[in-house]
């Protein structure tokens, strides 16, 4: 079994870690996009032009099905995937976890981009999923591209900044953003208010891993399966992990099982 799984950078890590986690025997295949990252900043057409490369080059590698590690291309750029490699490859988006989150009654904060805070395809979540229910939408400015260098000052300061923006009643964090289950426990030290229950934090990694298995009707595997290996592509050349990425227990659980091709 073979899995492919596309970002601009290291937000694919944690959706990554999930696939491992239920098939440690798949071969990965991650496609990353340096020379164009990163894609938030981009125009709808620029970043569609982006993913749909970087998308073909794990295609290459004949993958069951392709992971879209990131919430901005799959908001841009999942109709033009689809249309370039369904039905042959699957391919799963990454969607904030906003209606589980509104399943706990809340109130709820998601933390996403300012690009995507207030937007049109996050209020339209909002308005679909999160009912009665109280949503405070929380941009978090700079949190994506510090973790992406793991720059760690820069994350601290990003973190900080937004949980003085997220009410106090707030229960539920929705994390809207691959990069930020890169350093949810970070998140949560940061918003948890003493006296008040423990915080609810919903990421989007393991549904979306599970969501790939069912597409490709495969089950889960015991965990003493044989390791499956790990392609790394650098905006379609074969390279290896960003050094950044070992920052995270994500990464340096894909270095410890198999070195990066």
């Amino acid at each position: 079994m073979k899995i492919a799984l596309m970002d601009s950078g290291i937000g694919l890590l944690a959706a990554t870690a999930e696939v491992r986690r239920l098939r440690p025997d798949a071969d990965l295949v991650l496609s990353l996009d340096p020379d164009g990252m990163p894609w938030g900043p981009r125009t709808p057409q620029d970043l569609t032009e982006r993913a749909v490369a970087v998308a073909a080059a794990a295609a290459a590698h004949r993958p069951e099905a392709l992971i879209v590690g990131c919430n901005t291309a799959t908001v841009h750029a999942l109709p033009a995937l689809r249309t370039l490699l369904e039905p042959g490859i699957p391919v799963i988006g990454t969607v904030p976890a906003i209606k589980p989150a509104a399943a706990g009654g809340g109130p709820v904060a998601i933390w996403a981009t300012p690009a995507t805070t207030g937007s049109p395809y996050q209020r339209n979540l909002i308005r679909d999923f999160a009912g009665d229910v109280t949503v405070a939408e929380v941009p978090c400015w700079g949190l994506a591209e510090a973790v992406e260098q793991a720059d760690e000052a820069a994350i601290d300061a990003a973190i900080t900044s937004a949980a003085a923006l997220t009410p106090e009643e707030v229960t539920t964090v929705v994390l809207g953003c691959t990069h930020y289950e890169l350093v949810a426990d970070r998140i949560r030290a940061a918003v948890q208010r003493p006296g008040r229950p423990p915080l609810v934090l919903h990421g989007s990694a393991g549904a979306v891993a599970a969501q790939a298995l069912r597409r490709i009707g495969a089950r889960p595997a015991p965990e003493a399966a044989p390791l499956g290996t790990v392609t790394v592509l650098l905006s379609g050349r074969p390279g290896a992990l960003p050094a950044p990425a070992l920052a995270y227990a994500e990464g340096r659980l894909l270095e410890a099982v198999s070195p990066a091709q």
